[in-house]
Order: C-alpha cells, then sequence, then structure tokens
C-alpha cells in the first residue's frame, strides 16, 4: 500500500467504499474509516505497524489523566 492511496489503515477500504478521516503522523497522510477509529484511540497498540515511531502511552499515562 502506497501513502497516496486513501485507505483506512486497519480495514482497508478505500474512500469509494466508506467515508475517511485523515490523520496527519510525522509529516504524512494516514486514513481511518470511522468504523476503525475506535480501535486508533482505545487499541493503538494493534496499529503499531501502520504508524512506526507512535509512543504507546504507559500505565502510567493513564493514570495520572
Amino acid at each position: 500500500m502506497t501513502d497516496d492511496k486513501r485507505v483506512c489503515v486497519k480495514c482497508g477500504r478505500s474512500d469509494e467504499q466508506t467515508p475517511l478521516i485523515t490523520l496527519s503522523f510525522k509529516g504524512g497522510a494516514k486514513y481511518i474509516c470511522s468504523q476503525c477509529l475506535p480501535a486508533l484511540i482505545h487499541k493503538t497498540h494493534l496499529l503499531v505497524d501502520q504508524f512506526p515511531g507512535i509512543e504507546l502511552p504507559t500505565n502510567e499515562d493513564a493514570t495520572s489523566s
């Protein structure tokens, strides 16, 4: 998959199939559909391959908020 193709980073559906939300990460654009957005929010660790260098929150980060 190339970065210029508009497909969801999780499910692979294109913007011809479903609305996509544009994400900016390390100067590039990534896309995610609304159905997969909860995975990005709540299970980011499942998408680390799609976002090389992403910093995952630690347990301390979660309890200090």
